[in-house]
């Protein structure tokens, strides 16, 4: 599912400008698309923070976290 513009993404590698910028796009329509953070952090070889600034510096709206509400009533 990764094309080539996060395939050559070395681990620990600065990206800067322009290939931020493209590498932000690319992860917000995935994200968009229903991807999740930890799935794109993984296929991307980044970190679960470098994944989240990036879309957030993307202005993309994050979803809050899944998973059953503990707090939730019985109606």
């Amino acid at each position: 599912m990764a094309d080539s513009s996060t395939a050559d993404l070395g681990k620990g590698k600065r990206i800067t400008g322009g290939d931020r910028s493209s590498l932000a796009d690319d992860l917000r329509k995935r994200y968009d698309g229903g991807e999740s953070i930890r799935s794109l952090a993984a296929s991307t070889n980044r970190s679960y923070g470098f994944v989240h600034r990036l879309l957030s510096e993307s202005g993309a709206s994050l979803r809050s976290r899944g998973g059953a509400n503990r707090n939730s009533k019985k109606a």
